[in-house]
């Protein structure tokens, strides 16, 4: 939690010039710049920072008459931690660094009171300790003093912490690079091209509440001028729905060539292997439809689906409901076919409940009505065109952040 974070972040060390101190802690000392900018004062900010950590220390070159230009050349109190300070005292000697002393081993015995024995018990094992750990002083080009120590609990705590952050934060790193690969993985399980149909305009979307979801939606070339409309939504969030999702569209296509003449045979296909491929708990629901581009029959079967709409062209609209239960719960299931004849003019509209279940901030729900007269408000439209528009009303009732996939269908006959 953002409340709860705390660091060190800056401070200031007194110097003479700036250019020239700055040239001193990058070149000599090794430290990376963080700012070297000019405020709208007119004052330079300069900032420099050691190469592990996030301490900052700001260079400050104060008026020659003023009470900081008194503290140029005095102890810093600002004390660094290595964890090999004889190696760093050879290095910064070589490059020129004045030490006041070659490094040297301190031990320090610590009796703690009852006001700091938790925290000191807690640091250094015991109620009473010897912390041992070498030193050494240097001072800067301004004559600032600063220590540069290696305690052993210390400075094995410090790099433990240093190598948890840096983990984590790889780790972090991978994770968003893998869930980024699989968003392009699952773009492209979403339909590619459209398969042209003489009768009807169709069109699909997918617009997912994280970076992968469960929502589903195909459209499947089945031959003889006939077209698979599928749009399904899988139980759970994120990559384990994702998982599922993939696995049900290739359960799906790879059966379809079983839906010649008996889509309940495709769909009992792949509701077992559904079953055979996933853990116990998981399912999905599914509308499946079957479009005849020569007689405008449409075929379909609902499993545990919400109910498909189909806007008549006099505006009256009609429930397309379930006939089978959800995928992957029984082994031994079966579906009902239902069929409708589609005439020219009417809308057929298949979504998730990422459409009908958008809350805005009176805690209403979009629902099937407001859809409903979405898509006869805008039915003019093309099919592109009133997808675009449905969705946006979406958005414009739940403006808050999606919490859900939102997939929507919409096919209108010619």
């Amino acid at each position: 939690m953002a409340s709860s974070f705390l660091s060190i972040h800056a401070v200031r060390i007194f110097v003479r010039d700036l250019d020239r101190s700055l040239r001193f802690y990058l070149d000599q000392l090794g430290f990376r710049l963080v700012v070297d900018a000019q405020l709208q004062s007119g004052e330079r900010w300069v900032a420099v920072s050691p190469p592990d950590g996030t301490a900052i220390l700001n260079l400050v070159a104060p008026p020659p008459r003023s009470i900081e230009h008194k503290f140029i050349g005095r102890a810093t109190h600002v004390t660094l931690i290595t964890g090999d300070v004889a190696g760093r005292y050879h290095e910064w000697s070589r490059r020129g660094v004045r030490f006041l002393s070659t490094p040297r081993l301190r031990r320090i015995k610590y009796e703690p009171g009852p006001a700091t024995e938790a925290s000191k018990t807690r640091l250094l094992g015991t109620a009473s300790s010897v912390w041992g750990g070498v030193f050494a002083r240097f001072r800067d080009i301004d004559g600032n003093t600063f220590s540069l120590v290696s305690f052993d609990e210390v400075t094995h705590a410090v790099e433990a912490q240093r190598r948890a952050i840096a983990e984590r934060l790889e780790s972090e790193r991978r994770a968003a690079q893998e869930l980024d690969i699989a968003k392009q993985v699952q773009a492209r399980l979403f339909p590619q091209t459209l398969p042209p149909l003489k009768t009807l305009e169709y069109a699909g979307i997918c617009r997912q509440a994280r970076q992968v979801g469960g929502d589903y939606y195909d459209f499947l070339d089945l031959g003889s001028e006939r077209l698979g409309f599928v749009i399904g939504d899988i139980s759970g969030k994120g990559i384990a729905a994702a998982l599922l999702m993939a696995n049900l569209q290739a359960n799906l296509r790879s059966q379809c060539a079983i839906a010649v003449d008996q889509p309940e045979r495709l769909l009992r296909s792949v509701n077992q292997l559904f079953c055979e491929n996933t853990t116990d708990g998981a399912f999905a629901t599914l509308f499946f439809a079957e479009y005849n581009d020569a007689t405008r029959g449409l075929r379909y079967a609902n499993c545990g689906h919400l109910p498909a709409l189909l806007l008549r062209c006099d505006d009256s609209t009609e429930r397309l409901e379930s006939t089978a239960t959800v995928l992957g719960v029984f082994k031994n299931w079966e579906c009902d076919i239902s069929e409708i004849q589609i005439a020219p003019g009417d809308i057929f509209a298949l979504y998730t409940d990422g459409i009908t279940e958008s809350f805005n901030d009176a805690d209403e729900e979009f629902g099937e009505e407001r859809l409903a007269a979405a898509l006869c408000r805008h039915r003019a439209l093309s099919s592109n065109d009133l997808l675009a528009a449905v969705v946006d009303e979406v958005h414009k009732f739940s403006p808050r952040e999606q919490h859900d996939d939102v997939t929507l269908i919409i096919a209108k006959a010619l």
